[in-house]
């Protein structure tokens, strides 16, 4: 799972990114509210671990934007604003956790696998995108009651596109979330699949629900986007 840390003591951070790589996180650092946000929004990121106090813009004006654009993202506040009215705003408004500073990280690491395990236990619940069924627990898809079989590969692809329905998601974010992997961008593998898995989800269907955003990269909709 990844995990992005927006914190302005680089220091702090810096150790913090260690400790969660070692705990087999994958962890990207931002040192200031708006680069975070900028990370947080575009970025496939299962958590985020906030800072309040931040240059540029502050941790509070970062969860706002957060639960309104990508309100599923997980978000642990991590401050040292210990005031009772600072933690009941913070969980108010979104948060899946509160902890103040210092902390041990064995405590933080805890809460971290908390929230995430939520998340994930969520994100078990069956997909329905118009006839479109996708239960990501025993990876079947089935379409106007009809059974499609996918390759792992495929399945990923396609419940990325889902998990975001309406969204469109580039290359890029595609291939780091379901081959875990940089970019190449001569690499065409995101566009084989993509062909392979219409092949299978839409051409056998009079409505077509896998879409391409020339020059951005692909959505799950019932409706074309025009860009």
């Amino acid at each position: 799972m990844r995990i992005l840390v927006i914190e302005d003591d680089r220091k702090l951070a810096e150790t913090l990114s260690r400790g969660l790589r070692e705990s087999g996180f994958v962890v990207d650092l931002a040192f200031d509210g708006a680069a975070g946000l900028q990370m947080a929004l575009a970025g496939p990121h299962d958590l985020v671990v906030l800072d309040l106090m931040l240059p540029v813009m502050d941790g509070w004006a970062v969860l706002h934007r957060i639960r309104r654009d990508r309100e599923t993202l997980g978000v642990l506040l991590l401050t040292a604003r210990d005031a009772v009215e600072d933690r009941v705003r913070g969980l108010n408004w979104g948060a899946d956790d509160y902890v103040v500073k210092p902390f041990a990280f064995s405590e933080l690491l805890a809460r971290v696998r908390a929230v995430l395990r939520r998340g994930a236990a969520e994100s078990f619940a069956t997909c329905v995108h118009a006839d479109l069924e996708i239960d990501p627990r025993t990876r079947r898809v089935v379409r106007a009651g009809r059974g499609i079989d996918l390759t792992p590969k495929e399945f990923l692809l396609l419940w990325a596109l889902a998990r975001r329905p309406g969204e469109v998601l580039s290359r890029k974010l595609i291939v780091e979330q379901v081959w875990n992997l940089d970019f190449d961008c001569d690499s065409n593998v995101v566009d084989v699949h993509m062909r392979r898995l219409r092949a299978k989800v839409d051409d056998p269907f009079r409505s077509k629900l896998l879409h391409t955003v020339r020059g951005v990269g692909y959505v799950l909709g019932e409706e074309a986007l025009s860009r």
